[in-house]
């Protein structure tokens, strides 16, 4: 099997403080000086991943695999059963235990205690609430359209404190400034929070952006730098962004709005860059940015007008797996890129064992290899993702489309993919299969497994001995759903 743990018994402690800063649906192929040109400071004092991939292309179980180390059929997090399980060893869970103080502060709503992602955490904000509190509107947010956010804040708004319900679903809604989705007032709050804390333990700190997502709405004056000269922000802003309604063909978008979608996408990278120049800045007026360890990656990327797709569902292209990844601090100061291929799953070891933290039942449980400079472990041959199940099932999307296009049942499937670094294998539970030469076609737009089966049969083989075979592999990623869960996505309206 390709992850075997590499480990040495050196102490590489450094650093005291670790920040892990996930920027949501950033693709690797859009960062760059004229986006994130903090993120590429950062690169150039530091260390950056050229080749890191997702081990799945869309937040839950990308997200799951960073915080345990484990594939989505692992885990168990993913479309078919939304929730992390409590039997799995996470990375907060591992810094709280040695002593760390950890807070983590999410502005995606899939990040939160009702998915089972504070386990660890000291105190773990959502930031689209205006007014902290246990009862979570996030069904509200994420509605797929207003008839769903109607019923969800009819199921969900006495859940709790009513007037404080409201509150929160009035100002995610409707009053929440336009071109921010949370950045700014999380950066503030991480500011006064390092300020004011008098703790002398070192501390963890996650926090998700999530202002590239859809909707892309920057503020004007970031839009305006990556818009097309001809065109307006009027005019891009009022462009639909529904990635469902499209896949279901409700409605079309021309290549020009396309084109206006991706400077919008750009906008919002720069927009969130430009939040982590001040998260930088928190740091460093703290007099914690010496000893603190950074990391900033994307947790999956995004379509926007590629092979024909909106979004980030339904495949496994480099398109939504390829990840920017950037470290600084510590061993990883000396402005390095590395181009080995390595996975978001093994940051839970790498930023363990950097900062000195051994933690034997994450370890054990982990597919991750750690890839600080002094890390005895191989680098990876093969890299892999997953996509369990969709998201939206096939059945909401029919409860809200009605009929759909035939091409959209293609995608009630499973997929697994292999990647190496001249090769792309990507295999479906009914039987499809793509093979790629990522050397003469990176796009991956020419499927050669009709031809080259030597190929296909090597990198199935390879695939089969990560997992087991598609064939033999439950649906529901083998994890026994509780009752309480089986109510919580009922609420949801995904049962």
């Amino acid at each position: 099997m390709d992850d075997s743990n590499g480990r040495d018994d050196e102490s590489h402690t450094t650093v005291r403080n670790v920040v892990l800063v996930v920027f949501d649906t950033a693709r690797a192929r859009s960062v760059g000086p004229e986006t994130t040109p903090t993120l590429c400071e950062l690169a150039a004092a530091g260390t950056a991943f050229d080749n890191a991939f997702a081990t799945a292309p869309w937040t839950l179980p990308s997200h799951a695999s960073l915080f345990t180390g484990t594939y989505p059929s692992e885990h168990g997090a993913h479309g078919g059963h939304t929730y992390l399980d409590d039997d799995l060893r996470t990375l907060p869970e591992a810094f709280a235990d040695a002593g760390y103080e950890t807070v983590g502060v999410s502005n995606n709503t899939w990040i939160t205690a009702e998915f089972g992602f504070d386990r660890g955490f000291d105190e773990l904000r959502k930031g689209w609430q205006y007014v902290q509190s246990d009862a979570d509107m996030g069904a509200v947010v994420r509605g797929e359209d207003l008839r769903e956010k109607l019923a969800a804040t009819r199921r969900r708004i006495f859940d709790g404190n009513p007037l404080v319900n409201a509150a929160n679903i009035l100002y995610s809604e409707v009053l929440q400034p336009t071109g921010d989705d949370g950045a700014d007032r999380s950066t503030d709050w991480i500011a006064d929070w390092l300020v004011d804390r008098d703790d002398d333990r070192p501390f963890f700190l996650f926090c998700n952006f999530i202002e590239p997502h859809v909707e892309y709405d920057p503020p004007r004056e970031y839009a305006e730098t990556f818009l097309p000269d001809d065109a307006g922000y009027g005019e891009a802003t009022s462009i639909r962004q529904d990635p469902r309604a499209f896949d279901c063909e409700e409605y079309d978008l021309t290549d020009r709005e396309f084109d206006l979608l991706r400077g919008l996408y750009r906008a919002e990278l720069a927009y969130v860059d430009d939040q982590l120049g001040e998260l930088r800045t928190a740091l460093e007026d703290a007099d914690e940015w010496e000893d603190t360890l950074l990391v900033v990656c994307g947790d999956h990327g995004e379509h926007i007008g590629e092979r024909g797709f909106f979004g980030h569902q339904y495949n496994l292209y480099d398109t939504l797996v390829h990840v920017p990844l950037v470290c600084h601090g510590g061993p990883f100061t000396d402005g390095d890129r590395r181009r080995d291929l390595v996975q978001l799953l093994d940051l839970p070891d790498t930023l363990l064992e950097t900062v000195g933290v051994d933690d034997p039942a994450l370890r054990e449980q982990s597919a991750g290899r750690p890839f600080y400079p002094a890390a005895t472990s191989d680098s990876r041959e093969a890299v892999f993702a997953e996509y369990v199940a969709p998201q939206p099932s096939i059945d909401r999307l029919e409860n809200r489309f009605g009929d759909l296009p035939e091409h959209v049942y293609e995608y009630d499937r499973r997929l697994r993919a292999v990647r190496t670094r001249a090769s792309k294998y990507v295999r479906g539970d009914d039987g499809y299969e793509r093979l790629h030469d990522l050397e003469t076609d990176p796009g991956e737009r020419t499927d050669l497994s009709a031809t080259e089966t030597d190929r296909v049969r090597q990198l199935r083989s390879r695939l089969e001995g990560r997992f087991d075979p598609l064939e033999e592999a439950d649906t529901d990623g083998s994890v026994e759903m509780r009752e309480g869960t089986k109510e919580r996505l009922a609420d949801l309206g995904y049962l």
